[in-house]
């Protein structure tokens, strides 16, 4: 992927998973980086290895939901440089194992809507002037969770369904970025396992098998839509 000079992407939720495979695949090519996850420490790990392909990566820890870590989060992005990426990584299941809907905690699910769709649009408002400034790209990571009927996921598909439609209105207001939601699928990640408590789910693929696919598709700057790694993949 080639990269403009200092071109900045913040991607939340980086300290692992699908989030901090991805911050790999941008670093190695030469982007500036900030990342942002809820304990310091993990994040700081995750950063000092992203500095090692050379380029800026600062961590900000904090919650997603707090408006001032949001700030924090968007004010360090600018001061490095354009920022031409939002990539809106985290999120929360709710309860595992996973409930039905009429046994959902009302408070569980505010606080799944809180994060999954309210801080996302939060901090793209924030990143907004300058994302636009750059031509930049959102990146909303979504789920099949949020097409599919899926006993227990209601709660947490839900809020991806939302979080899709407002990247569909995001895009349709700013036709100068791009605003892709992204589905990787399956894969073997802490939040996968929470769904499926004692299950082996040893058969999902690793992030970093996916995180190439998400790489190509900013790469490639599609029309703004909605995206199946499954359907991206290249040919075997």
């Amino acid at each position: 992927m080639s990269v403009a000079s200092k071109s900045v992407a913040i991607i939340t939720g980086a300290s692992m998973g699908f989030g901090r495979a991805f911050a790999e695949e941008l670093a190695g090519d030469g982007w500036d980086l900030v990342i942002d996850a809820r304990h310091q420490h993990p994040l700081e790990v995750a950063a000092a290895r992203l500095r090692k392909h050379g380029g800026t990566v600062m961590a900000v820890a904090g919650d997603v939901t707090d408006p001032d870590h949001r700030r924090a989060v968007v004010d360090a992005a600018t001061a490095l440089g354009p920022l031409r990426l939002v990539v809106n990584n985290a999120s929360t299941l709710g309860a595992s194992p996973l409930p039905r809907l009429s046994e959902v905690p009302l408070d569980t699910l505010t606080a799944v809507y809180a994060t999954n769709v309210v801080a996302p649009l939060a901090l793209v408002q924030l990143a907004l002037p300058a994302l636009t400034e750059a031509g930049g790209t959102v990146v909303d990571i979504t789920s099949d969770a949020a097409v599919e009927g899926y006993e227990g996921w209601g709660g947490y598909g839900s809020s991806k369904a939302a979080l899709d439609q407002l990247g569909n209105v995001l895009a349709a207001e700013h036709p100068d970025l791009r605003v892709y939601s992204f589905d990787p699928g399956d894969m073997r990640t802490q939040m996968h396992q929470d769904a499926f408590p004692g299950e082996d789910i040893s058969d999902r693929p690793e992030p970093e098998g996916v995180a190439p696919v998400l790489r190509r598709l900013v790469a490639d700057s599609p029309p703004s839509g909605r995206y199946r790694a499954a359907d991206l993949r290249s040919p075997a």
